[in-house]
C-alpha cells in the first residue's frame, strides 16, 4: 500500500522506541492500530456508498433505455450484429416459404373436407349430366363409354 520495506520499518521502530519509550510503546501501537482500523472502515463505507451511487446511476440509465420505444431489443441488436444488411435474412426466409406452403395445404384440406363444397360439386356434376344444350349424340356416347 505505502510500499514500505523492512529497512524503513526498522528505522520507524528505532525512532518509536527513542521518542515514545519502551514503557508506553505497546499502548501507542494499540492506539495507532485502532486509528488504522477506523480509517479502513471509513474508507470501506465510502467505497460502498460510491458503488451504490454508481449502481443506481446504471439502473437509472438502464430504466431510461427500457422506457424508450424499442429501447432494449436484444434480438434486434443480435440481428444487426450478425446480418447488418439483411441479405442473409432474405436468403433464408424459411418462415415465409413454410407459411405459404402450409396455407396452401390448409386451403386444399378445407376444399376437400367442406360438406357444402362437396354438395356443390355433386350438384354441378348432376347438372352437367342433364344439360339441355348438350346434344343427344353426346349423351349417348357418354352412356356408352361410362
Amino acid at each position: 500500500m505505502f510500499d514500505i520495506g523492512w529497512q524503513e520499518l526498522f528505522i520507524l521502530a528505532v525512532l518509536a522506541i527513542i521518542v515514545i519509550g519502551p514503557k508506553d510503546l505497546p499502548g501507542a501501537i494499540r492506539t495507532i492500530t485502532k486509528w488504522i482500523r477506523k480509517a479502513r472502515s471509513m474508507a470501506r463505507d465510502f467505497q460502498d456508498g460510491l458503488d451504490e451511487v454508481v449502481r443506481e446511476a446504471d439502473l437509472d440509465d438502464l430504466k431510461k433505455e427500457l422506457d424508450t420505444p424499442g429501447g432494449l431489443d436484444i434480438a434486434k441488436k443480435i440481428e444487426d450484429a450478425v446480418d447488418p444488411t439483411g441479405e442473409i435474412t432474405k436468403d433464408m426466409d424459411l418462415d415465409k416459404d413454410l407459411h405459404d406452403e402450409m396455407s396452401g395445404a390448409v386451403d386444399d384440406l378445407k376444399k376437400i373436407t367442406d360438406p357444402d363444397s362437396a354438395a356443390k360439386d355433386v350438384a354441378k356434376d348432376a347438372h352437367k349430366n342433364n344439360d339441355p344444350a348438350e346434344g343427344e349424340a353426346q349423351k349417348t356416347s357418354r352412356k356408352a363409354s361410362g
